[in-house]
């Protein structure tokens, strides 16, 4: 990384965090006050929008959204691969409202903390993964009737750029519990923003939206199958923006 380019990102930082705190402690005093959906705006939507800006202007990181034709008219569940943080900011803002699964542990943060637990987040306990799929599953089927998006990272957390990890099932089981599709969203944000590290890449992110996917039928079969569809979706997605290689073809079998 460039000298001028790290001097950008100690900018970026340096933006990022003070604004967060500033942020986020004056939400603690005017959200509660707010309806909900206008106390996400409040809190995550401008904010996250602030975050981009930053992104945009000190990092250079850019960003294309393709397939926003697929969003359907009713909230439901969104499953997209992790890879940094910056898919957080972004579908956070793109989608209003917006609920998503976080450690129980970050609303115990001061400021930080107390703002995402105005904005009726599922927090879990990630040391009792039973206890996290039951709550998931509860929590999260209230918020889809409450017409609000909820968005769960499948792999359960960030993965390096140029990998996929095992998709976890319980989006799809909430997906077809709630008799809804799920949404699927690929990207290759850790190409220019890595999972681990502070150094940021100029570039244009990718973004692509597919098609909402049903469940054939109902029960653990169905949602075992819509999940195995995802996955192979996201891989394949992430194979056409050149974030996985192809997948190689058969070996030649000789003939006797």
């Amino acid at each position: 990384m460039s000298i001028l380019q790290a001097i950008r990102t100690f900018f970026f930082y340096l933006l990022l965090g003070t604004s967060s705190l500033l942020w986020c402690s004056l939400s603690f005093f005017v959200a509660p006050f707010l309806p909900f959906r206008a106390r996400y705006r409040f809190i995550n939507v401008y904010w996250c929008r602030c975050a981009l800006w930053l992104t945009r202007v000190f990092l250079n990181i850019h960003v294309e959204v393709k397939g926003a034709e697929n969003i359907p008219k009713r909230p439901c569940v969104i499953l997209a691969n992790h890879q940094s943080t910056w898919e957080t900011f972004f579908l956070s803002a793109y989608f209003q409202p917006l609920s998503q699964v976080l450690k129980r542990e970050l609303l115990y943060v001061p400021f930080f903390g107390w703002a995402m637990a105005m904005l009726r987040p599922i927090a879990i306990d990630r040391d009792n993964p039973k206890a996290a799929l039951k709550h998931i599953a509860k929590k999260g089927d209230e918020l889809l009737k409450d017409n609000i998006w909820v968005l769960i990272f499948p792999e359960g957390t960030r993965v390096p750029f140029g990998t996929v990890g095992k998709f976890s099932r319980g989006g799809t089981a909430l997906a077809v519990n709630a008799e809804l599709p799920v949404l699927p969203i690929a990207h290759n944000a850790g190409k220019y923003w890595p999972k681990t590290g502070w150094a940021k890449k100029p570039g244009t992110i990718e973004v692509v939206i597919g098609a909402p996917m049903y469940a054939n039928g109902t029960g653990p079969r169905a949602i075992a199958e819509l999940n195995e569809r995802v996955q192979a979706w996201n891989e394949q997605t992430q194979r056409d923006m050149g974030s996985l290689p192809p997948v190689a073809a058969p070996a030649d079998v000789a003939l006797g």
